[in-house]
């Protein structure tokens, strides 16, 4: 029956994705999180924030993509017209236009198209936001041994101790690099949106959603599609979708890009949802734990070594 081999495709994704992370959580000790706490505490979460919180939450989320882009993309950052006065510092050391990016048109279309929608939305948001708008907080997008990316990569098994890992090197680093942001950008929106309550900001909301959703998308198929030919590249984006998922607590809010078994057939898996066909959700708290790079509370790290700017900056407690 069609019905059956529907329900046995979603049960052998469910598995498949479940025993992809095992590894991942018990190497982090993540702790079960009550259901019934978890809502009191969201509940109780979403009475404090202004829509402002969580548009200038958005706003830092969107300097650091947009920083990352417009160096990959163009060899050069945001405009200090953008940053905001006595912005942050952006630490760059070996960022750069992707090395041999011409070489391959398709994924250097890409990332023009990205940066120059990522710039978007940083001038969007701070035009939204007027007075309320944030600064941009110190940011770090550099290639170094010891740089956010090189962290996250060494963590998910990409590289060894001492390794780095330059997201300027390739059209295929770059896919990468750019992975680890845009799956978490679409669930942070997701997350976020319920809670505001202008409903222009709303709308204004769903619409970066989609942008960002489009924009994982396009990574998503650009990996997948080169996975063909080289499957080691599938393999280290599930990787980075493991290590994202092994920060934000027990409940499965990720999914790689190697092929799933639909049907009794292979398919590709380049739009990740729950077995509704929705997309997934991260708490404000889930998004910092991933950009932060770590399962605990704390309020800097990774890519923000000293934390958001605005009144949403601390990560969960996983």
């Amino acid at each position: 029956m069609a019905e059956d081999q529907l329900l046995e495709a979603f049960d052998s994704r469910v598995r498949r994705r479940s025993e992809r992370r095992e590894f991942f959580k018990a190497a982090i000790g993540a702790a079960a999180v009550g259901a019934t706490a978890l809502i009191v505490s969201e509940e109780a979460f979403a009475q404090t924030v202004t829509d402002a919180d969580i548009l200038n939450f958005a706003l830092n989320l969107e300097y650091l993509e947009a920083q990352f882009y417009a160096y990959a993309a163009g060899g050069a950052g945001l405009a200090a017209s953008l940053l905001g006065t006595s912005p942050g510092a952006l630490t760059a050391t070996n960022a750069r236009r992707v090395d041999n990016l011409d070489s391959d048109p398709l994924v250097r279309d890409y990332a023009r198209e990205i940066a120059a929608d990522e710039v978007a939305h940083v001038t969007f948001l701070r035009a939204q936001l007027g007075a309320s708008a944030v600064v941009q907080p110190a940011i770090d997008i550099s290639a170094t041994a010891t740089s956010p990316f090189s962290n996250a990569a060494r963590a998910a098994g990409l590289i060894g101790a001492g390794a780095t890992f330059d997201p300027y090197a390739s059209p295929e680093n770059f896919l990468l690099g750019a992975f680890l942001f845009e799956d978490v950008g679409v669930t942070a929106y997701k997350g976020a949106a319920p809670m505001i309550l202008n409903r222009t900001y709303t709308e204004a909301a769903a619409g970066i959603m989609a942008t960002e959703a489009h924009h994982a998308a396009i990574v998503r198929t650009a990996l997948y599609a080169k996975g063909v030919a080289a499957p080691s590249l599938r393999s280290s984006a599930d990787a980075i979708s493991n290590y994202r998922d092994s920060l934000d607590g027990t409940t499965d809010l990720d999914q790689g890009i190697s092929p799933v078994t639909i049907n009794g057939a292979a398919a590709s898996n380049i739009a990740p949802l729950d077995t509704d066909g929705l997309a997934f959700a991260r708490t404000t708290g889930q998004v910092l734990n991933i950009v932060y790079l770590t399962n605990a509370a704390v309020s800097a790290g990774g890519f923000f070594p000293a934390g958001m700017n605005g009144n949403i900056k601390t990560s969960a407690a996983n």
